[in-house]
């Protein structure tokens, strides 16, 4: 018999650096989540390509990354990729979403998006757990009330649909987590990224116009203020996504 199967929903294009240093999104997603015995693949969304129907429901994992492309936005691959995570929800596989896929996913599920009244939030982020479900959800990993955690995002989700539970927030960002049933969950920060990773990342958003000079400092300077608890950030993740928390 077989170890686990999962899938990387990859909705951005990597740059060079990115492929070069860790392999591409898929390396860094790879190299935080994956453990012996497992199969991991990968499926470049955001160029149309997804899993056959037939494939689907053999995977027992799926992971939804970031990207520069709005949640809110209506281009083929996004609504396509929509309907394959209402699939997803109908056959109850664990789905994790990370930042755009945090988006991407509340949207799915019936939850309202756009673009966060206080602009870009670039920089280590404290995350505050939500009392009373972080207690249930999070009780076998020890978890601290607060958790900070790379951030990089200009639009967030607004508001859930009933089924869905906030389960964390921070200053900046109402809806930080969220979670729905036991198999789906979205994170708007980015636990995959270093620090090394959003200063790359930092430099492209400004030179494709993303961002001006001075956010860009600001980001730079907010990116040294705090160190975000990439390890704590990886048991949520793998322990969520494998069933176990």
């Amino acid at each position: 018999m077989g170890g686990k199967k999962f899938a990387v929903l990859l909705c951005a294009e990597d740059s060079e650096y990115v492929k070069k240093k860790y392999g591409g999104y898929f390396g860094v997603f790879v190299r935080m989540l994956a453990e012996e015995g497992e199969t991991w693949d990968v499926f470049h969304v955001a160029r149309g390509e997804f899993p056959d129907d037939d494939d689907i429901g053999s995977y027992d994992g799926y992971v939804i990354t970031g990207s520069c492309n709005d949640a809110h936005g209506n281009d083929v691959w996004i609504c396509k990729l929509i309907a394959l995570l209402k699939q997803l929800d109908s056959l109850r596989k664990k789905v994790l979403g990370i930042c755009f896929g945090h988006q991407v996913l509340g949207r799915s599920l019936g939850a309202k998006i756009g673009r966060s009244l206080k602009g870009w939030d670039i920089g280590v982020t404290t995350v505050h757990l939500s009392s009373s479900s972080s207690s249930k959800l999070f009780s076998s990993l020890k978890m601290p009330a607060v958790l900070p955690v790379i951030e990089c995002h200009r639009d967030e989700v607004w508001e859930l649909p009933a089924k869905a539970e906030v389960i964390a927030w921070s200053d900046r960002t109402g809806i930080e987590m969220f979670k729905y049933g036991d198999h789906m969950m979205g994170i708007q920060g980015h636990p995959e990224y270093t620090k090394d990773i959003l200063l790359h990342l930092i430099d492209r958003l400004l030179q494709r116009n993303f961002i001006v000079d001075s956010i860009a400092e600001e980001a730079r300077a907010r990116v040294e203020e705090l160190e975000p608890d990439r390890e704590m950030w990886k048991k949520v993740c793998i322990n969520f996504l494998k069933g176990r928390l």
